[in-house]
């Protein structure tokens, strides 16, 4: 009896254990186990990952820093409107790169500063210190006229970027200024950028200009007529005179020779104006194009005069540019000062 309640007992024993080893509680606490192992793994994959994400973009904004060998058109900004690039570059100066290293070649707006250093003031003022020596550029402006300027070239440490500049004007004292270049342009690029803004400039001022002229033409003509004189008010005889004229339009720096002589035959009076540049190939006058009657000196027209001592608006192109473009300009002819010309003035 007691041999089987032993057997009895150890089966019992056997059961249990068999009971244990599948249980609910322990397959749970397995599982959790291998949960929690394949998240620590994925974390750290994910940081692993973005960690070469990261290098992977600090080398392509580096990438994005450095410009190739060559030459770019760049603009070149200051903190002072009385350091600048000349009006007529539109801001810009030519960035040259080579070796990975940049210099940007800036045309002023005078001769006024004689020096650059590339840095602080104080430090240019010492013994050693390497100042920039200015060049000798010739700007044109888009009315035809021409100067000379002081042009400079200046190491670039890096774009988008300020870094101090120095400079010392004719008076002698040196100043701090701030400047940065940006937005460079392969000069392949560029030119093909501002041929097709000025082809769209064009012809989107070409499409304006007609509404205007549609809309505007009758009553300008109109107030023109009303604040000016006819040639029939001066009651000029047929003959040879001078009379004072201004010209205003384009940038300012065109002129016109003053007195014109005038010319009177009938009802027509005809100005002979002589421009300050050898470069404007025809005028338009109330819509009809005249030609230069000179082949050597500046540019020299014979137009009708249709209203004194009021505006008279004409147009002259020019060839000094890249493009031939026309240019508005208003002459007044000032009738308070006719006078005869002399043989010699009228010859």
């Amino acid at each position: 009896m007691k041999k089987r309640s032993f057997t009895l007992l150890m089966t019992a024993l056997t059961v249990s254990a068999t009971l244990l080893g599948t249980s609910p509680i322990l397959a749970e606490t397995k599982d959790d186990t291998a949960t929690e192992e394949t998240a620590d793994k994925d974390v750290a994959d994910t940081e692993e990952t973005d960690a070469k994400d990261e290098e992977s973009k600090d080398a392509d904004t580096s990438k994005g820093d450095t410009l190739e060998d060559g030459t770019y058109t760049a603009e070149f900004d200051t903190d002072n409107g009385m350091f600048h690039v000349n009006e007529a570059n539109d801001g810009k100066g030519t960035l040259t790169v080579k070796d990975g290293q940049m210099t940007i070649h800036v045309s002023l707006a005078s001769k006024k500063i004689v020096n650059l250093f590339v840095g602080k003031a104080e430090d240019a003022k010492k013994d050693g210190a390497e100042l920039l020596e200015p060049t000798t550029d010739t700007v044109t402006y888009s009315d035809g006229m021409t100067e000379e300027v002081y042009g400079f070239d200046i190491p670039v440490p890096a774009l988008d970027e300020e870094f101090d500049v120095a400079l010392i004007g004719t008076k002698g004292k040196w100043y701090d200024h701030k400047v940065r270049v940006t937005n460079p342009v392969k000069t392949d690029d560029a030119e093909a950028a501002d041929t097709e803004d000025t082809a769209s400039k064009d012809a989107e001022d070409t499409k304006e200009d007609a509404k205007d002229d549609t809309e505007t033409a009758d009553t300008e003509k109109d107030s023109k007529d009303e604040k000016g004189k006819t040639l029939a008010d001066l009651n000029l005889e047929d003959g040879d005179y001078t009379m004072e004229v201004t010209l205003t339009g384009g940038t300012g720096r065109a002129t016109v020779d003053s007195p014109a002589a005038i010319k009177v035959e009938g009802d027509k009076a005809t100005a002979t104006i002589v421009w300050s540049s050898p470069n404007y190939d025809y005028m338009l006058v109330d819509g009809e194009k005249y030609e230069p009657v000179n082949k050597d000196g500046n540019s020299t027209f014979e137009i009708p005069v249709s209203v004194f001592d009021a505006e008279m608006e004409v147009t002259a192109d020019t060839v000094a540019m890249s493009t031939p473009h026309e240019i508005d300009y208003t002459l007044n002819f000032d009738s308070s000062t006719v006078k005869e010309a002399k043989a010699k003035d009228a010859e």
